[in-house]
């Protein structure tokens, strides 16, 4: 049997059981305010961003990993008897992580698969779930990569903006588009197509922004499976709680989580924000 390690990134959200369990290796993204960069979920919790975001005057940048991180994280895993890694990281379309991942994994002696999910959050947690039971199963590792590269291009993510300003702040979008959304109650729907993150919908009202999510859940229902549902959310649980109990009501077979989306999206997307995310089989 081999022994093989999953890599991934803050991205990805998992839980200490998760890790565990799958015997994950989490490497941080991290955020630049004026005052320092932080790790996220090392130097900085969810709650301190929100509170550090919320107070600063200039929007924070992101950070990926280093390239001398992910070379030390794979002579590691080489000399504690590992045969390989996969890794699977944020969408090369919100950060460079990815192809420093390729990088790495072409400098180093240790066998590393990166994988770019095209996405970020629930996917990701599916991706090594998947390919973890595939492994279990027997299943050889070119398959596993082969199979988890296919998901990528059957997850969904759509996220729903409280407001503009974070994403004015961010530099994403226009002053007046801030100025006009803001006084006419215009809401945005953001949705990943080919790995970044699309202005797909711009309508009056949140419910009509949940509409319009609900419509491309809905449609994915109908042309496949679609067992499991997050939702998504910027420091934002009530909410979150109250979309749940929506899903559960139009589809009580549902499985449906509310997940944090990582602080690096949140620097764009902005306190209050909430979303839908899935993957189809």
């Amino acid at each position: 049997m081999k022994k093989i390690a999953w890599i991934t990134d803050t991205a990805a959200q998992l839980d200490d059981n998760f890790i565990q369990k799958h015997d994950v290796y989490v490497l941080p993204l991290s955020v630049v305010f004026s005052d320092g960069e932080y790790r996220e979920s090392i130097d900085l919790t969810q709650e301190e961003f929100y509170d550090k975001l919320k107070l600063a005057k200039v929007s924070p940048k992101t950070s990926q990993p280093a390239i001398g991180e992910m070379l030390a994280l794979y002579e590691k895993l080489e000399k504690e008897g590992y045969d390989f890694a996969i890794a699977v990281h944020l969408s090369s379309g919100l950060s460079g992580t990815f192809e420093t991942a390729q990088a790495a994994s072409e400098m180093s002696n240790f066998n590393v698969y990166p994988i770019d999910s095209k996405i970020g959050s629930f996917p990701m947690v599916k991706m090594i779930e998947v390919g973890n039971e595939l492994l279990e199963n027997g299943k050889k590792i070119e398959e596993v990569v082969a199979t988890i590269t296919e998901m990528t291009e059957k997850s969904k993510l759509s996220f729903i903006p409280s407001s503009l300003n974070q994403l004015h702040k961010s530099g994403r979008v226009s002053g007046t588009q801030t100025f006009l959304s803001n006084l006419l109650n215009i809401k945005v729907v953001i949705s990943f197509v080919d790995g970044k993150p699309v202005m797909t919908e711009k309508v009056r009202t949140n419910k009509r922004a949940k509409d319009h999510v609900m419509s491309l859940l809905r449609a994915d229902m109908a042309a496949g499976s679609v067992p499991e549902v997050a939702v998504i959310h910027c420091n934002n649980v009530p909410d979150s709680e109250v979309w749940k109990n929506e899903l559960l009501q139009e589809f009580p077979s549902l499985k449906v989580e509310v997940a944090a989306l990582s602080v690096c999206v949140g620097v764009h997307a902005g306190d209050g924000t909430t979303g839908l995310s899935w993957v189809s089989y």
